[in-house]
């Protein structure tokens, strides 16, 4: 494929998933799991295509506002996302000159399209939920020479989110304490 196409202008690593965390006892084979689907595997591909890549080529790696703020019981996800994000600017360092590496820390996107209280989009300085397409127009923009100057960097699209500080009754919000 790669002799088709004369080289690899872009990578971009999604894939991650959960096994969730301390309180689901999670094992240390299935932490170990995730990490290696959303940290270890990107490294590896980073690796393995290195001789392939182009001029100019560039890495998206897709990490989370989960790297940064957490719910319990997700260390597993938390874990290979914040691993993620520290490995992007680790490799655009060790890569500068070779290929641009740059993460985007979604926070709360509808992949399903859902139909969403007023009270969960006010909560966004936006005052919407984020839609995959919002993701998407990042990732082109940083796998386009308009983002030339740009490397590791982790752009978060979030809607505002982790910079709106809410509390026990804002934005029709409520603090549980009960654990479901």
């Amino acid at each position: 494929m790669v002799e088709k196409f004369s080289g690899i202008d872009y990578l971009i690593n999604n894939a991650c998933l959960s096994k969730k965390g301390i309180l689901s006892d999670c094992s240390y084979e299935d932490f170990n799991y995730v990490l290696r689907i959303g940290v270890t595997a990107p490294y590896q591909l980073a690796k393995l295509f290195l001789p392939y890549f182009n001029k100019k080529a560039g890495i998206v790696n897709i990490s989370s506002t989960r790297a940064f703020m957490s719910q319990e019981d997700t260390e597993s996800y938390t874990a290979a996302k914040g691993g993620i994000t520290a490995l992007t600017h680790a490799l655009s360092v060790s890569l500068s000159g070779k290929v641009r590496v740059n993460s985007i820390a979604p926070g709360w996107i509808d992949t399903l399209e859902e139909t969403w209280s007023k009270e969960d989009q006010e909560q966004h300085p936006v005052k919407r939920i984020g839609r995959p397409v919002d993701i998407a127009k990042m990732a082109m923009f940083l796998c386009s020479e308009d983002s030339g100057f740009i490397t590791g960097e982790n752009i978060t699209i979030d809607g505002g989110m982790t910079k709106n500080m809410i509390y026990h009754n804002d934005l029709g919000w409520t603090y549980n304490s009960e654990r479901a």
